[in-house]
C-alpha cells in the first residue's frame, strides 16, 4: 500500500486520480479549496482524508498539510481556468493563477519535503496549451510552459526523488470538455479520438511507479499536436 497525496482532488482529473488509488487500496489524501467539499469527495471516492487547502493563499499551505505523514506519491493537479489576453489584460487574474500554479505548487512541495523519501515520486500537471495556445490563453499557456522548468528544477533539487510533468491535451470525457463540440478536434487527431480521463490516470500511475522516468514532460493528447 502506498500513501498518495492529490492536490486538487475534488473535481475533474484530480478526483479521478484520487478515486483510482483509493479503489486500489492505497492511503489517499486529497485536497480542495473548501474543507467540507474535500471531506465529502474523500468519502465519495474512498479516500482516507480530505483537507482544505487554497493554493492561491500559499502562506496557509504548511499548516494545512501539517497532519500529513509519509508521502510516496504526490500529484499536483489543481488549476483555475482563466481567459486572459494581452489585448484586455487582467493583471489580478494573472497573478492569481500564477500564484496558485507556481508559488502554491512550490510551497506544497516545500511543506511536504520532510515527508518525502528517496523512492517518492511527484507528478506536476501542466497542459498542451503550452504548445498550441489559443486566444485568451496567455496566462494558461505561459503557466503550462513554466511547468517544464519547475519539474526540472525540482528533479534536480530533490534528487534522488523523481519529478515529472504531465501535459494533457483535450480530455473529451472530462467535466470541462464533455458537453463541448469536439468533432473538429477528433478529425485532426491521428488516432481519431481525444484523450480520456482513464488515459490521464494511467499516465499518472506510470510516472509515479516507473523508477527510470525522471524530469520529463509527458503529453497525453492522442497525437493531437501532430496535425
Amino acid at each position: 500500500m502506498s500513501n498518495i497525496v492529490v492536490i486538487g482532488g475534488t473535481s475533474g482529473l484530480g478526483k479521478e486520480v484520487a478515486r483510482f488509488y483509493a479503489e486500489r487500496g492505497d492511503e489517499v489524501i486529497l485536497t480542495g479549496r473548501d474543507a467540507d467539499r474535500a471531506a465529502a469527495v474523500a468519502k465519495e471516492v474512498g479516500a482516507a482524508r480530505g483537507l482544505g487547502l487554497d493554493l492561491s493563499q500559499p502562506a496557509g499551505i504548511k499548516e494545512a498539510l501539517a497532519g500529513v505523514g509519509r508521502v510516496d506519491g504526490l500529484v499536483l493537479t489543481a488549476v483555475a481556468r482563466d481567459n486572459n489576453s494581452i489585448h484586455t489584460y487582467d493583471m489580478e487574474a494573472a497573478l492569481h493563477l500564477l500564484t496558485l500554479k507556481f508559488v502554491g505548487y512550490s510551497q506544497t512541495v516545500h511543506a511536504l519535503r520532510d515527508r518525502l523519501h528517496e523512492d517518492s515520486a511527484l507528478v506536476v500537471f501542466g497542459g498542451q496549451a503550452k504548445e498550441r495556445p489559443y486566444p485568451g490563453a496567455l496566462t494558461v499557456a505561459t503557466m503550462n510552459a513554466g511547468v517544464t522548468g519547475l519539474v526540472r528544477a525540482l528533479a534536480t533539487e530533490l534528487a534522488p526523488i523523481r519529478v515529472n510533468g504531465l501535459h494533457p491535451g483535450i480530455v473529451g470525457d472530462s467535466p470541462y470538455w464533455e458537453d463541448k463540440p469536439l468533432d473538429a478536434v477528433v478529425e485532426r487527431t491521428p488516432t481519431g479520438r481525444t484523450a480520456t480521463m482513464a488515459d490521464v490516470v494511467d499516465a499518472v500511475d506510470f510516472l509515479l511507479r516507473n523508477r527510470s522516468v525522471n524530469g520529463i514532460d509527458l503529453a497525453v493528447d492522442a497525437g493531437w499536436l501532430l496535425r
